[in-house]
């Protein structure tokens, strides 16, 4: 084909305008872009369209699927470049291409390629040729279409009357399980009223159980007050075994013997005892007779209703005098038991302190051995505390009360060694008088430390 400079075909080849009336179908658009594929291909780069230059070192799978617009569209602006594709197709398909020019394409061609080509090559009529082709394409889908829609409609037609037989089958089976269930639950319906008379006696029979379980959890709980009381003792009691035990343990590997200190002790007080008793009497040595030793009375002596009319009350400080004279003598006291007597308001630890401080005074006055005990079931935390000088500073363990821990240190004392026990607590007082020692109320410390 002759060409002009620019790309224009000469004005002999130009063909008159029968553009289709309108797109072209897809399936022959497809075929036109496959067919131009092929033809790249055989084509310079030269040759190419600016547009299309980019996809020629392509693979034809990948250009065909990059560039199809693209080549759709140069087919449709460029005449030279389709002029150049229509040749190449001429070559490929001439029998075809002459019927096409002819004007008689062959009936048994498909259809999708007599329009892809008629596009191409624009033989006379070829609009009309392409139009013919694609309504034949497009009648030859819906008939596809139309044949898949009856299979379709056929096997729906098939699954609806297999549905319809099951449902029929289904809808009996229902009612035969709905006769079964309203049976089932007139059943049900007199169980449920036998098992509701059964709760009702079960619950008369639960409010009888739990008011018993209720009476034996108050005996219980009253037992185990009273064993816990008794396990308390015997633990003490155990305690103190222990303890008397490693006391034993301790004075062994030391080589003296718990036994030999008491009794030591007890000497001590004895002839502390006589020698004061001695310079109390200022009697001569040799001036006592056994005559004199038997009970009279003599001219100018006090009777013994003048001795009664001298003696101190319990709460003369003067009494608590007397018995810190005695030689030896230990003071135990119950320190919470006076605190709380004589300053209740106080914190505990302010209540200690005053009370120690009095305490301190009054061994420095007296001589006497001094033991404070405190509860330690009243500490949130372990006390800091320094012991005066002259004062013994003791805390009951975790489990054992201070009153415990006081009848402990009186059992711990010689028979014969005057102890004094200050508390108001009469199970105490019993308890430490039983043992050998001297009960004295709280309230005369009190008053013989205020007058320190």
């Amino acid at each position: 084909m002759e060409q002009r400079t620019g790309g224009e075909p000469a004005p002999e080849d130009r063909q008159p305008t029968e553009e289709p009336q309108r797109p072209l179908p897809e399936k022959v658009r497809r075929k036109v872009v496959a067919l131009t594929d092929d033809a790249l291909g055989g084509m310079t780069v030269s040759e190419l369209p600016a547009s299309l230059r980019q996809y020629a070192r392509f693979t034809p799978s990948r250009r065909a699927r990059f560039g199809g617009n693209a080549m759709a569209a140069a087919l449709e602006s460029d005449a030279v470049f389709r002029g150049r594709i229509a040749d190449h197709q001429r070559e490929e398909f001439p029998a075809l291409a002459e019927a096409l020019n002819a004007g008689a394409p062959p009936a048994a061609a498909d259809p999708v390629d007599v329009a892809a080509l008629a596009y191409l090559l624009r033989p006379p009529g070829w609009g009309e040729l392409v139009e013919a082709a694609g309504g034949e394409a497009e009648r030859a889908e819906a008939e596809r279409i139309g044949e898949e829609a009856a299979r379709e409609a056929a096997r729906l037609r098939e699954e609806l009357t297999q549905a319809q037989s099951a449902a029929r089958d289904e809808t009996a089976r229902v009612k035969a399980d709905l006769e079964a269930v309203r049976k089932e639950n007139d059943a049900l319906h007199r169980k449920l009223r036998s098992a509701l008379s059964d709760v009702k006696r079960g619950e008369a029979a639960v409010r009888k159980a739990h008011a018993e379980s209720e009476e034996l959890r108050g005996q219980l709980a009253h037992h185990r007050t009273a064993a816990d009381g008794e396990a308390r003792r015997l633990r003490a009691r155990a305690e103190e075994a222990e303890a008397a035990l490693e006391a034993g343990r301790r004075a062994v590997r030391e080589g003296r013997s718990v036994e030999d200190m008491r009794v030591r002790l007890l000497l001590d007080t004895v002839l502390d005892a006589a020698q004061g008793l001695r310079r109390e009497l200022a009697l001569p040595p040799t001036s006592q007779h056994p005559a004199d030793l038997v009970e009279a009375v003599e001219p100018g002596r006090m009777t013994p209703g003048d001795i009664a009319q001298r003696a101190l009350t319990e709460q003369d400080p003067a009494l608590l005098d007397q018995l810190l004279a005695l030689p030896q003598v230990h003071l135990l006291i119950d320190g919470y038991n006076v605190t709380k007597t004589g300053y209740p308001s106080l914190p505990l630890e302010k209540q200690r302190l005053r009370l120690l401080g009095g305490l301190s005074m009054l061994a420095a006055q007296s001589g006497a051995e001094v033991t404070c005990v405190f509860d330690g079931a009243e500490l949130a935390v372990p006390v800091l505390l320094a012991p005066p000088r002259g004062v013994r500073v003791l805390f009951s363990k975790s489990g054992q009360t201070a009153d415990e821990l006081i009848r402990r240190l009186v059992r711990a004392e010689p028979k014969g060694r005057p102890v004094v026990v200050v508390s108001t607590d009469r199970e105490v007082a019993d308890g430490v008088a039983a043992a050998g020692a001297r009960p004295v109320p709280s309230s005369l410390l009190l008053k013989r430390l205020g007058r320190t």
